[in-house]
């Protein structure tokens, strides 16, 4: 069952606040990432590059964990649980020129490397949890 976000809640996403993305590696184990993390309605959306671990990981297992602090309040936080949904090269370059702007200030993402494919991964939260509630 899908989860929704509080206006509180969607407030922190819209802030530069960085994700922790939380999956299993190949041999189950826990892999924990910083990330830039949007919203699309309900659903959370990340972008990395093909070949990476992150990708790779999820692509395995689409049960996923991410984790929100509000830079602002230390003391508040989004944590969700849910599944990946979409995993998509169409749009990702735009998607992370999106995130470039909101947390660098700047137009294009400038850390791209030659050949880097970006791909765009969909969440959908199953669980949402939001302190204080």
């Amino acid at each position: 069952m899908t989860a929704t976000f509080t206006p509180a809640a969607r407030a922190i996403f819209d802030k530069q606040v960085l994700a922790h993305v939380g999956c299993l590696d190949l041999n189950g184990g826990p892999h924990v990432t910083p990330v830039w993390v949007g919203l699309d309605g309900d659903d959370v959306i990340i972008n990395t590059a093909l070949g990476r671990a992150k990708a790779r990981f999820l692509a395995n297992d689409s049960r996923v964990a991410v984790s929100l602090t509000d830079p602002d309040n230390p003391y508040v936080c989004v944590a969700l649980r849910g599944t990946v949904t979409g995993f998509s090269t169409e749009g990702a370059d735009e998607v992370i020129d999106a995130f470039a702007k909101k947390y660098l200030g700047v137009d294009s993402y400038p850390m791209r490397r030659e050949g880097e494919v970006r791909v765009t991964v969909r969440i959908t939260p199953e669980h949402i949890g939001v302190q204080p509630e």
